[in-house]
């Protein structure tokens, strides 16, 4: 099991920043993904972000690039999600994952078993 926890969701007006963590607890392994996906009311989770716990690998959607950045601190095995310009579209609740496969799955919601109980984020017009 690794047990995730995000923080730092909340109102924000469009243009404005937040920034959103996810701590992890239990192994981690190099070469698995970190991931962020979000999930509006009447819409399908969605991928938006993800880091692999090396560091080496960050991938983003094309809705949130150049907005949004991926980060992680493993000396706290956490991992940010800073989220700036944004928009009333990016409003809804955000989950961290873990264990997806870096490369051509790393969005792939089915790809992570590990799953953080979500935030919300609400953007305002």
């Amino acid at each position: 099991q690794v047990p995730l926890v995000e923080s730092g969701g909340g109102l924000v007006q469009a243009g404005g920043s937040l920034r959103l963590s996810c701590a992890a607890s239990g192994r981690t392994f190099n070469n698995l993904a970190m991931g962020w996906f979000r999930q509006a009311p009447g819409k399908e989770r969605e991928f938006v972000t993800a880091i692999t716990w090396s560091g080496r690998n960050k991938y983003y959607a094309d809705s949130v690039k150049g907005r949004f950045t991926i980060s992680r601190d493993n000396s706290k095995n956490t991992v940010y999600l800073q989220m700036n310009s944004l928009k009333p579209e990016d409003t809804a609740d955000y989950y961290c994952a873990f264990g997806g496969s870096p490369g051509r799955t790393v969005s792939d919601v089915r790809q992570y078993p590990y799953w953080g109980q979500g935030t919300q984020v609400t953007v305002s017009s």
